[in-house]
């Protein structure tokens, strides 16, 4: 097989293209011949070895990819040989097989290509969480999205909208705000020149934003916290942006509010089936017409530094996707 190998902690340049023994998948295991994987900014944190999870070297990265199920291990009861899946890992993803477990699989939409539903398991799989066991939240609700075209910003406003939310993207240029429109974004803010708490507030006619998704961090974060509509929930998703903000504790009592903490993946394994459950939801939002999982751009496994680029400088609009066709 073919594989993506971080060999040492650093860069995304140092990765190396190699040639690698098939692999046999163990008791409770399923084979995967894989048609493409999701690239993600914690892809880049785990090769730079600055994520929570910091795996032993030589590594091969990736954590979410679709294909086809080549060999079952020993006792797999859930899948069959040709069943279309799209598989979650924690590592070994960028490579053209990977073994997971039969419960890290579930089956892709027949409405989806294979390059979708490669993207679609740690972004919507995200999102939903954050929205629906995280913040509760209700029709009719208002949410602000931060980072709104990136790949969980448009995830969350096409999962919002599906549940019957109101959503305010926010991002740094038209164009990105054009695109989370394009999405479903009923409102926008360009905090390159809007101030985004006074924007919130002249949109929300006074409230605020009743849930915040932040996968920004940075100096936006505290500014969002600011324009929270009272009993509101902000949820932390992430730090793209880098620096990690220091905010005033102050500010959730003075608003009543919660900052609610996401963490999917340590969920997604305490919590298997409700986890299964919530994919089986999505799932049934795609067939049913309430959203389409977007895909921007698809790169060749041997042009993976283009793929790692475009979400490290972030100029990324949706989804970013390696091809192993």
């Amino acid at each position: 097989m073919k594989a993506l190998v971080c060999s040492e902690f650093g860069s995304t340049e140092d990765l190396e293209l190699e040639e690698r023994d098939n692999l046999e998948p163990g008791p409770g295991e399923v084979l995967i011949d894989v048609k493409a994987a999701g690239v993600n900014f914690p892809d880049i944190l785990t090769i730079q070895g600055k994520y929570q999870f910091k795996p032993s070297l030589p590594f091969i990265p990736g954590t979410e990819v679709s294909g086809v199920v080549k060999k079952l291990g020993e006792g797999v009861t859930t899948r069959k040989v040709g069943d279309e899946v799209v598989g979650m890992v924690q590592i070994g993803g960028f490579a053209t097989q990977v073994v997971t477990s039969e419960f890290s699989t579930f089956s892709k939409s027949e409405n989806m290509s294979y390059e979708q539903a490669a993207g679609f398991a740690m972004t919507y799989g995200t999102s939903y969480y954050a929205l629906k066991q995280r913040a509760k939240i209700q029709p009719g609700e208002t949410l602000l999205v931060l980072g709104a075209a990136g790949g969980v910003g448009i995830a969350s406003i096409q999962i919002a909208k599906a549940m019957g939310a109101r959503v305010i993207a926010a991002a740094s240029s038209e164009d990105k705000l054009d695109f989370a429109c394009k999405a479903g974004a009923d409102l926008r803010i360009n905090y390159s020149n809007e101030n985004l708490k006074e924007k919130v507030k002249d949109l929300t006619k006074g409230k605020g934003a009743d849930v915040i998704y932040d996968p920004v961090g940075g100096d936006f974060s505290e500014q969002a916290f600011r324009a929270i509509a009272w009993d509101g929930r902000f949820l932390v998703i992430g730090f793209a942006s880098g620096p990690i903000p220091k905010m005033p504790l102050n500010l959730a009592l003075l608003k009543g509010a919660s900052m609610v903490g996401v963490f999917w993946g340590a969920w997604m394994k305490r919590e298997p089936i409700e986890s299964l459950k919530n994919f089986k939801e999505l799932i049934g939002m795609i067939d049913t017409g309430k959203f389409t999982p977007l895909v921007t751009e698809v790169f060749a496994l041997d042009d993976h530094g283009s793929a790692f680029g475009s979400i490290a400088e972030r100029r990324a609009k949706g989804k970013v996707i390696l091809s192993m066709a």
